[in-house]
């Protein structure tokens, strides 16, 4: 079952980030499903978090979509290489987003080592935002769409994680953000295989 609208239009972005661990995130690409369940989200604490892109209000062409209601993709080139997948959280005005860093794949297996140009199934398959957004055929043609869509979607399969399964710990390449850096933001699920860099 799809996730509701209401569950992306909470204001606690922090709280939303921890519940999307153990979701399933789909995409249908061309007519071939793909996806897997989420083991690591980083949350983005709109205009008041000195790592998001919304920091101080900013508003740009790339951040506008940020600042929808929640329940959409916001996908942006990093690098210039790699996209990366957010969720969109909070209603309008707010800016919220959490970055899908990592999932377990359990479906569409052959549509995902193809777009990821391997022959076997290794966590670094899906481990890492831009590898998710590659494994699972996301690009900024989908930014902003609902992930109510037939494109792009999260779901409830009952799947959850005991909060002593789950670690909290820094997000990852935010150091610019001086203080904001070191909030525990970054979510995963302890001993999973494919979490991009496991606190050791």
């Amino acid at each position: 079952m799809k996730l509701p609208q209401s569950f992306y239009l909470g204001h606690d972005v922090v709280a939303i980030s921890k519940a999307l661990l153990g979701k399933y995130l789909f995409t249908s690409i061309n007519g071939e499903v793909s996806g897997g369940f989420i083991v690591e989200t980083e949350a983005y604490n709109g205009v008041v978090d000195r790592a998001s892109h919304a920091f101080g209000n900013r508003q740009t062409k790339r951040t506008e979509v940020m600042f929808r209601e929640g329940g959409i993709a916001y996908i942006y080139l990093c690098y210039g290489i790699h996209e990366m997948l957010n969720v969109v959280t909070s209603t309008e005005g707010h800016a919220q987003a959490i970055l899908i860093r990592a999932i377990e794949p359990t479906e569409g297996i052959d549509s995902i080592l193809l777009r990821r140009t391997m022959n076997k199934v290794k966590p670094n398959i899906t481990a890492g935002p831009g590898s998710v957004a590659k494994a699972l055929g996301i690009d900024r043609r989908l930014n902003g769409v609902s992930l109510q869509s037939s494109e792009l979607w999260i779901e409830d399969r009952g799947l959850t994680f005991t909060d002593d399964k789950i670690a909290a710990v820094p997000r990852i390449g935010v150091a610019y953000a001086g203080q904001d850096a070191l909030l525990p933001y970054r979510f995963y699920v302890k001993g999973n295989p494919f979490v991009s860099k496991p606190n050791k």
